[in-house]
């Protein structure tokens, strides 16, 4: 899908939190958004998701503007903590994804699904018997399971260890391959993990988007951060 921002300004009562905030990314690339706490990273997110109200010709999904986008189902969403979620219900991994299937998903394309994220044996698992790393490829899968053509993964990371986080990276630099455009929201660097095409930081609200090529010059464009 591809993602193109023109000039945002976006604020809260008297508080301007993003300004004249600007990128474009094809289908199939990879960006990478980072920026400290309070640089305007999840408020660049509500925008991009319709949470947030922009103005006409700010935003444009696939070359829609976003305010005449109807079709969300080929977004997937992956937040920092799913804060509408009881991590205490007595849910199973396959009711979750039961209850989060709108389009015409097979039964074998849920499970092939569930295998590819390395969490097939645990479908029948109640997820507060999940650990950090596997929660997070369950919240992943959860956003596949309707085939979207961007995900979006608020510093999807946090709190998880470096093993999973490994292979966390692994998923999404496949996802990424097969075609799948992918928006990562970090608040640092790190070496060695995504197969970025593109990283955009913000600095006081400000964007400064660069290439990979462009920060490894002579060198492949894709490259760990």
């Amino acid at each position: 899908m591809r993602v193109s921002v023109s000039n945002l300004t976006f604020g809260y009562d008297y508080r301007t939190v993003l300004k004249d905030v600007s990128f474009e990314i094809e289908d199939g690339d990879f960006l990478v958004v980072v920026g400290n706490n309070g640089s305007g990273k999840s408020t660049l997110v509500k925008c991009l998701l319709g949470i947030n109200p922009v103005p006409d010709g700010k935003v444009f999904l696939d070359n829609k503007e976003i305010n005449q986008f109807e079709n969300w189902i080929r977004i997937g969403y992956v937040p920092q903590k799913l804060d509408d979620f009881n991590y205490e219900f007595p849910i199973t991994l396959n009711e979750i994804m039961h209850v989060s299937r709108y389009s015409k998903v097979t039964e074998e394309q849920k499970l092939a699904l569930l295998d590819r994220m390395g969490i097939l044996e645990l479908q029948h698992e109640n997820i507060n018997t999940l650990s950090g790393g596997q929660l997070q490829r369950v919240f992943i899968a959860r956003a596949l399971i309707n085939r979207p053509d961007l995900l979006i993964l608020d510093e999807p990371t946090v709190g998880v260890d470096k093993e999973n986080v490994e292979q966390f990276y692994n998923v999404v630099n496949g996802l990424n391959e097969d075609g799948v455009t992918i928006i990562l929201i970090s608040h640092h660097l790190s070496p060695g993990n995504a197969n970025y095409t593109h990283i955009m930081q913000l600095r006081e609200g400000r964007s400064f988007l660069r290439s990979a090529s462009d920060l490894h010059a002579g060198g492949d464009s894709r490259h760990g951060v």
